[in-house]
């Protein structure tokens, strides 16, 4: 790793967003690959900065400043990225089901997400199954489905939006994977969902690991 992309990481892990984009800049000007800058300076940051949530050395807020400024970077890096550098892993599919209206987990997890190499639709807050069907069927290139539910009343919403898309013809080319405060294992193991993770670093962790599987 030269100087200048372990500059980025740094800055990425600090969550100093206004000086992350000039340290990509001043990395893109010494002829480092904007790719490498991409891989090596962000995406591992932000794997690093997962780990430290995972054992209780940063809190979600420090997770979001990072996660905050790896887009700040990515900002400035896009116009020298190929098309598809920012979503190498694949497309992932996120929303909050239907009659839930909470959001920050799921943007929290989006933001994880697609700090982790996955090109993120964010369909948004109460989405009803046929806009996440419909989304697939736009997007069929997709990799994975992540679904949000926030209280123990929209759970049984969340058990009819995974039994719709078992249903369908395309389940064999997705991975399902659910969270929310009151979603466990046990939860999304009855409801035929593939994962569950309880946070966004996990669910970052989770959703490389089900792509891989594929």
């Amino acid at each position: 790793m030269t100087p200048e992309i372990e500059e980025v990481r740094n800055l990425v892990i600090r969550g100093s967003a206004r000086k992350v984009g000039k340290a990509v800049q001043a990395a893109l000007d010494a002829g480092c690959d904007p790719t490498e800058i991409l891989n090596q300076g962000m995406v591992e940051a932000m794997s690093e900065v997962g780990e430290q949530f995972s054992r209780n050395e940063i809190f979600v807020s420090e997770m979001l400043v990072a996660a905050r400024a790896m887009k700040k970077g990515v900002e400035v890096l896009q116009p020298h990225l190929s098309a598809d550098s920012t979503g190498t892993l694949g497309k992932v599919i996120i929303a909050t089901v239907k009659n839930d209206l909470h959001d920050i987990g799921k943007n929290l997890v989006a933001m994880m997400i697609e700090s982790a190499g996955f090109q993120v639709l964010d369909l948004g807050i109460d989405v009803p199954i046929a806009k996440i069907i419909e989304t697939y069927r736009e997007n069929p290139d997709t990799k994975i489905i992540a679904l949000s539910a926030l209280l123990t009343t929209t759970m049984p919403d969340l058990r009819e939006t995974v039994d719709a898309l078992n249903q369908e013809d395309f389940r064999g080319k997705i991975k399902i994977m659910v969270g929310g405060a009151p979603i466990t294992q046990a939860f999304a193991d009855e409801i035929g969902a593939d994962g569950y993770s309880a946070d966004a670093a996990e669910a970052a962790v989770l959703a490389k690991k089900l792509a891989a599987a594929m």
